[in-house]
């Protein structure tokens, strides 16, 4: 989940204020501040913090603005340092605050996102596929005119055994009458009401006996096929459903720990706020 990296960077500044990074070995040294050594494991922590619009700069103008915020960071956290900040009863408050949320971000992406299997993902498309209704699409060709008589005086035509293709490119006031008026397939919900119910009305083979009337003018519809609406394959849809797992799961652990560990509100006001934010969420 973006949450992740959004906690995770937001905790780096004070992180590094207090602590600095600890480096192993092979953790190559980039930069000095003063006796302060700048490793690449602490630029790689200032990338990932960067704002959204930095990102879109070029690498190693990147590299270079994340640079700058570490050094500008140690330059101040040493002078905070020698007056005395770090004990602050305020600053050592936020600092247990971060490092809590940094626990949850990390138990977060071991238990929750690193946890995720493809095997998950794929049971869960399946279900979610086995809810869904079944659906008809439609294959459409249409004629657009401006008036009802020159619709009338189409399907007379049509009648008297007129191809529907040639009329379209003939008479045919939409874009696509250059080929016959067709529409491809569609499902319901992609067309204007007036022109949804005509269309998905027809029998296969069929065109309407009557001008349908839209915002655009006038319509004669040909339905040419009718078959049932395909799934989406998993491949198209596999982020959003990781991201149903993962939920779920997130709040299976969440139900655990309450569970286990308990949770009082004394406000009442808050409480209710709170209870109602968090109501249980039905999951399919």
């Amino acid at each position: 989940m973006s949450r992740y990296k959004t906690l995770a960077a937001a905790v780096f500044v004070a992180a590094i204020a207090v602590h600095g990074v600890r480096a192993e070995e092979t953790d190559p040294v980039i930069a000095k501040v003063g006796e302060q050594e700048v490793r690449q494991s602490e630029l790689n922590l200032a990338l990932g913090g960067l704002d959204p619009q930095l990102q879109q700069m070029p690498e190693e103008q990147k590299r270079a603005a994340a640079l700058s915020a570490v050094i500008d960071v140690k330059l101040l956290a040493k002078n905070a340092e020698k007056e005395g900040l770090q004990d602050d009863a305020v600053f050592k408050q936020r600092i247990a605050y971060l490092t809590e949320r940094e626990l949850h971000n990390a138990f977060f992406k071991k238990h929750v996102v690193d946890a995720v299997t493809k095997e998950d993902v794929k049971a869960r498309y399946d279900k979610e596929i086995a809810a869904i209704p079944a659906q008809e699409e439609i294959k459409a060709r249409h004629i657009l005119v401006k008036t009802e008589d020159e619709a009338k005086a189409v399907i007379k035509e049509l009648d008297a055994g007129k191809s529907f293709v040639e009329l379209a490119k003939a008479k045919s006031s939409d874009p696509n009458k250059d080929d016959g008026g067709d529409l491809g397939y569609f499902a319901k919900g992609r067309m204007v009401p007036e022109f949804e119910a005509a269309a998905f009305a027809l029998e296969k083979g069929t065109y309407t006996k009557t001008p349908v009337k839209t915002q655009f003018g006038f319509h004669v519809i040909l339905v040419e096929d009718k078959r049932p609406q395909a799934p989406p394959t998993l491949e198209q849809v596999e982020p959003q459903v990781r991201q149903l797992v993962m939920r779920d799961k997130y709040l299976e652990l969440l139900a655990s720990a309450k569970k286990e560990t308990g949770v009082e509100i004394s406000d009442p006001a808050l409480k209710k706020a709170y209870d109602e934010a968090n109501k249980p969420q039905e999951t399919k």
